[in-house]
């Protein structure tokens, strides 16, 4: 059953505490074999926030598609990512930091505060914010941040999937499921294959 719907209590405090620019930031994709790590940063306008914001995760896609584009007409949104390349340099954990940093920092200006999903700010932040623990149910730009890293990468794993066939990314984004890890073994890695995981780095193993 779905939760209580976010709602923006911290966007209102922080706002009467003279912050005039709240932003919210999600990421999405630290768990997939293969694919970016995508974060989007949003600044809702208080007066124009679209309807039925909630954690991507409770939303069917179809829905999310909607709301993506509802939330782009009427916030502002930047989406960055961190590349396959910098998974595998950095963690996926510096690269999700990464992610978020350069979302925030395309936006048209600084924000006062940044409100995150989850339980540490990312390193490299260059401006106040909190972390909020399960922040894409709660709060509302954390929840339109979601949506849109949400989006935003599906797509491009369904791009992906054209120019790479077979192995499934434009239905499970790159995540290790067991028709994914078949085609690993039929077909082999492809660029796009984070290498330091587990699953990708044994096949290489066993190439060589």
């Amino acid at each position: 059953m779905p939760g209580a719907a976010p709602d923006d209590s911290r966007e209102i405090a922080l706002r009467l505490k003279g912050a005039r620019r709240v932003v919210g930031i999600d990421e999405v994709g630290r768990g997939p074999l293969a694919g970016p790590v995508t974060a989007a940063a949003v600044c809702l306008d208080p007066d124009d926030i679209p309807e039925g914001l909630r954690d991507s995760k409770e939303l069917a896609a179809p829905r999310r598609v909607e709301l993506a584009a509802a939330i782009t007409a009427r916030a502002e949104v930047c989406i960055a990512h961190a590349t396959v390349e910098e998974i595998d340099a950095l963690n996926i954990l510096g690269a999700a930091d990464l992610a978020m940093c350069r979302a925030i920092q395309g936006l048209s200006a600084p924000p006062c505060h940044a409100l995150i999903d989850g339980n540490r700010l990312p390193r490299g932040l260059t401006c106040p914010g909190e972390a909020v623990v399960g922040g894409d149910g709660l709060c509302l730009s954390i929840a339109a941040a979601s949506i849109v890293a949400k989006v935003a990468r599906d797509g491009l794993m369904a791009e992906l999937a054209r120019e790479w066939p077979g192995y499934g990314w434009e239905t499970n984004m790159g995540y290790g499921t067991s028709a994914h890890r078949a085609a690993l073994q039929d077909l082999g890695v492809s660029p796009y294959h984070r290498r330091s995981f587990a699953p990708v780095r044994n096949i290489l193993y066993q190439e060589k």
